[in-house]
């Protein structure tokens, strides 16, 4: 028990920074933008189900999926930020009056993966279960979802009190320090 309890630091820290909920909430935000609290609800519900479900998913079989498919980590990784870019290349294109319309279930693609539950913490949860074990790595995982969950449902309360160039500057302080930030 004590060892669970000393595992746990090191199980949770490198889980929240690869989740970065500071740096998810302001796409869930763009995403959701116009839905009703109701609907965000359901959202937020979606993708944390769904990352939760993705994330268990590999926690037990991850090493035999990524062996089976000859699929290596760096590949996984690649795979992963290459949908991050093109998500990042259409919000840069897309002319910010266009009206956004919600497509199909974004709280599973692509809040629930690969936003909350990307390439980065599938990599980091295999890493994690071979050095700490199953038991640690399960319990950070579902508090960081904790985590997630209050933030996205509280998501309107953070943009009244910071603002919404005050979410973006805490998603992204160099574009703010560069005078480059959206807002």
């Amino acid at each position: 028990m004590t060892e669970l309890l000393r595992y746990i630091p090191h199980t949770f820290i490198p889980l929240f920074v690869a989740i970065d909920i500071v740096g998810v909430l302001p796409v869930f935000l763009s995403l959701t933008q116009g839905l009703s609290v109701q609907k965000q609800g359901k959202v937020v519900r979606e993708s944390v189900g769904t990352a939760l479900l993705t994330g268990i998913c590999f926690i037990a079989l991850g090493e035999v999926i990524f062996q089976i498919l000859g699929i290596t980590k760096d590949d996984f990784k690649i795979a992963g930020g290459l949908v991050l870019l093109v998500f990042s290349i259409i919000d840069l294109v897309r002319r910010t009056d266009e009206k956004k319309s919600v497509v199909g279930k974004i709280g599973i693609v692509p809040i629930g993966v690969p936003l909350i539950v990307g390439p980065a913490v599938l990599t980091t949860l295999i890493v994690l279960v071979d050095h700490y074990g199953i038991a640690a790595t399960g319990i950070s995982f579902l508090a960081n979802l904790l985590i997630v969950w209050v933030v996205l449902r509280k998501s309107s309360a953070i943009v009244a009190l910071l603002g919404k160039s005050g979410v973006g500057s805490i998603s992204n302080p160099a574009a703010e320090f560069h005078g480059h930030a959206r807002g």
